[in-house]
């Protein structure tokens, strides 16, 4: 459910979410409950991996030709 799929970090992060409201209900069978933390984990690093790829990305554009970071605030 959460591996490249999940192709935004949007999906990511409402698959996750929908993980954890099942576990938080606690009455899954102890081997479902199981399965669903192990997909909720993938999707937590599924989010942290675009995350990371958003991060290096604002990097890149907002780095100087020079090599120096140009330091400013992020706009929309």
């Amino acid at each position: 459910m959460c591996m490249e799929e999940t192709k935004t970090f949007e999906d990511a992060l409402r698959a996750l979410e929908a993980v954890v409201e099942k576990l938080e209900a606690g009455d899954l069978p102890l081997e479902e409950a199981l399965a669903s933390f192990e997909v909720g984990v993938k999707c937590a690093n599924r989010c942290q991996e675009l995350l990371k790829a958003v991060e290096t990305q604002v990097e890149t554009l907002l780095r100087k030709p020079d090599g120096s970071m140009v330091i400013g605030n992020f706009e929309e």
